[in-house]
């Protein structure tokens, strides 16, 4: 009975890591930039004295999703979507260097740019301040020019560069905070060829539809796991009365 509640128990878990995993997917189907989690299930044996003949069910995030979603033109100065392979490189909450597709940028009340989610943006020598400025511009190569508040409409200044970055896919992986890094753990090297689309949007590439249907699958798992749970406690109990003595 051990065995038949410890599979269904550690199935029941392992199903709620996996409905966590398909509900953030949902959750960010309409965030600018977001790469779908991949989610998976496999069959893993308890180790440890004597031979291992317990096995549980274990969930696990085996990749990210690299497919881009579509690029949606909205005119906005400040939105970009980056080609290709690219990735805008950002600064975490850490204080680490991080790269995210998502291009809904804006100033924030210190002059700085950030992404949607208040992520300063890096250029050549850090996060990018702009002054006070009347228009903004961003070239197809991420440079970042401005007509200075007051200043005449052809009197453009050049204030940096976003860093771009472009490293093979199996070379990053996806942190707890959504944004990739590179396995090795150091910053990834600007990629001068990359190139932007200003006034557009990448949008998400969660399949909806997909999402919705793993969810209504892991739902109906997760209710017979805990129906299994339920069985082996009625078999105890049906066990034990028959040992009982009369």
């Amino acid at each position: 009975m051990d065995r038949m509640l410890y599979v269904a128990m550690s199935g029941a878990q392992e199903t709620l890591i996996a409905q966590g995993n398909a509900s953030n997917n949902l959750a960010n189907a309409n965030t600018s930039g977001f790469l779908a989690d991949l989610n998976q299930f496999r069959s893993m044996p308890v180790f440890g004295d004597g031979h291992p003949t317990r096995v549980y069910a274990m969930d696990e995030r085996p990749a990210t999703d690299f497919k881009h979603g579509s690029i949606v033109q909205t005119g906005r100065d400040l939105d970009v979507a980056v080609k290709d392979g690219g990735w805008i490189a950002v600064q975490a909450r850490d204080g680490n260097e991080g790269y995210t597709r998502r291009g809904d940028l804006k100033v924030d009340t210190a002059g700085v740019l950030t992404t949607g989610n208040g992520l300063p943006v890096l250029g050549n020598g850090g996060p990018i301040a702009l002054p006070p400025f009347d228009k903004i511009n961003i070239g197809v190569d991420g440079t970042i020019s401005i007509v200075p508040q007051g200043a005449p409409p052809n009197e453009l200044a050049v204030i940096d560069r976003i860093k771009l970055v472009a490293p093979q896919y199996d070379e990053m992986e996806k942190g707890e905070d959504g944004l990739m890094r590179l396995k090795s753990g150091e910053p990834a090297l600007a990629a001068a060829e990359q190139r932007v689309v200003s006034g557009s949007l990448e949008s998400s590439n969660v399949n909806i539809v997909n999402e919705m249907v793993d969810m209504i699958e892991l739902s109906r798992r997760f209710e017979m796991q805990v129906k299994m749970m339920k069985t082996a406690e009625e078999t105890a109990e049906a066990s034990a009365s028959i040992l009982r003595p009369v």
